[in-house]
């Protein structure tokens, strides 16, 4: 049975194992080398079980580790061309590394990325096993966009963005360019158009949900799932009867969601 492990989700860093106990990737590397290893051990995993590192966007929290973690391992990188060459030219990866393109294909698993709105280049990616249930994380979205919708529709389980309370970030102590660059279309995805985006999920097949990369200064876990979840009930749909919620944790402390 495929899981999703949140081995690290917030502004501060970001990584996500998924597959089995044998096999699988991971989404992004937003701590370091050392920290990784551990978080995976601290699941019963090995740094051997990960076959390919895809990489959402070239921001910190998605990338610190990356140089250290392919120096020691030579675990191959995958992402979108343009994120490719900004790694290369920061000298995180080597040339070798592999544009997704359409797909890529690693093990019994099939990834493929759809884009979304960022300040930068940027996507998520769509998971498929060979039984065909297919999972997706999607992080670092200003807005709900047609290209998320068909890329994470009809997966069994997502890793959405809940990153912000819009009245906490509005009291908060950020610089008014900060918050109107986080509440932009280029921004980050706030828990109400989260939970309206989830609501739509649940008509079409998804039963899971890990709300990740939540701000530790705009929001809470408790914030966030009383926000996705109110929207949820608009819809008819309650917790625990047609779905199940929870939020990644900023470092693990051992857990995963199986699908």
């Amino acid at each position: 049975m495929p899981r999703i492990y949140p081995l690290f989700s917030s502004s501060s860093g970001n990584c996500t194992y998924i597959g089995s106990g044998s096999e699988g990737i991971l989404v992004d590397c937003g701590a370091s080398f050392t920290k990784i290893k551990n978080a995976l051990l601290l699941n019963g995993l090995d740094m051997s079980c990960v076959k390919a590192i895809f990489i959402t966007h070239d921001h910190s929290d998605h990338i610190k580790g990356l140089r250290v973690l392919t120096k020691k391992t030579g675990i191959p990188v995958y992402s979108q061309s343009g994120t490719l060459d900004s790694l290369y030219d920061m000298g995180l990866i080597l040339s070798s590394a592999e544009d997704i393109k359409d797909h890529a294909e690693i093990g019994s698993m099939k990834i493929s990325c759809f884009p979304t709105s960022h300040d930068t280049l940027s996507c998520g990616y769509r998971i498929t096993f060979e039984d065909d249930t297919s999972c997706a994380v999607c992080t670092d979205l200003g807005y709900v966009s047609d290209e998320v919708r068909n890329g994470v529709s009809g997966c069994s389980a997502v890793l959405i963005e809940a990153n912000y309370d819009p009245e906490m970030l509005r009291l908060g102590d950020y610089p008014a360019h900060l918050k109107a660059r986080i509440r932009s279309d280029r921004g980050h995805l706030s828990n109400s158009d989260c939970g309206s985006l989830c609501a739509e999920l649940i008509g079409c097949g998804t039963t899971r949900f890990i709300l990740g990369h939540l701000s530790r200064e705009n929001n809470t876990p408790e914030t966030a799932e009383y926000a996705v979840e109110s929207e949820i009930a608009k819809k008819g749909y309650q917790r625990n009867r047609d779905y199940l919620l929870s939020c990644a944790p900023v470092e693990t402390s051992g857990g995963f969601v199986a699908f």
